[in-house]
């Protein structure tokens, strides 16, 4: 088992460990998301992804990606926590972090067997779809119904504190 501290890797030497789990007949699978304020519905995604093969790489995406696709303010944990969380996680066996709009690159680089996505998506919403099928891989929907998001989160903590503090 990888020490918590060694999963982060680059993704140049991520590829070639990739490519060796592949000789050795194992199946890799790629989850991909910002992972802000981990919560019970990232957990059975990432849970339900490893299920799908014998080694789970999870796509952090970075601060200033997080930024340009939430919005100002987010995310709420900087990308070394966020990775440190998760890097705690038995599931989890490698962690990279990508800066890019989606995670195409990440996938042509990488080319894992499996990319899951979670339950806001269907396999012909997936962005990546079409990368994912031109290296042979599946791609798969995985985790529970979509109950819990951060933004979701956010909200309701904001909601909670403004009526505790109005009185």
């Amino acid at each position: 088992m990888t020490a918590p501290a060694d999963k982060l890797q680059p993704r140049a030497s991520l590829a070639a460990e990739c490519a060796a789990w592949r000789r050795q007949g194992l199946r890799t699978v790629l989850a991909n998301g910002a992972f802000d304020l981990l919560h019970c519905g990232h957990v059975r995604y990432l849970e339900a992804a490893r299920a799908h093969g014998d080694r789970l790489v999870v796509a952090v995406n970075s601060d200033r990606s997080v930024q340009h696709s939430k919005g100002p303010g987010r995310p709420i944990m900087p990308e070394r926590e966020r990775v440190e969380i998760l890097s705690h996680l038995w599931m989890v066996d490698r962690i990279c972090l990508f800066d890019e709009p989606t995670v195409a690159s990440v996938l042509e680089e990488l080319r894992p067997d499996v990319h899951a996505k979670g339950t806001d998506y269907t396999v012909e919403t997936v962005p990546e779809r079409q990368v994912v099928r031109s290296y042979g891989g599946t791609t798969v929907i995985c985790g529970d119904p979509k109950d819990h998001a951060t933004t979701d989160l956010i909200r309701l903590v904001l909601d909670r504190f403004g009526r505790a503090a109005g009185g």
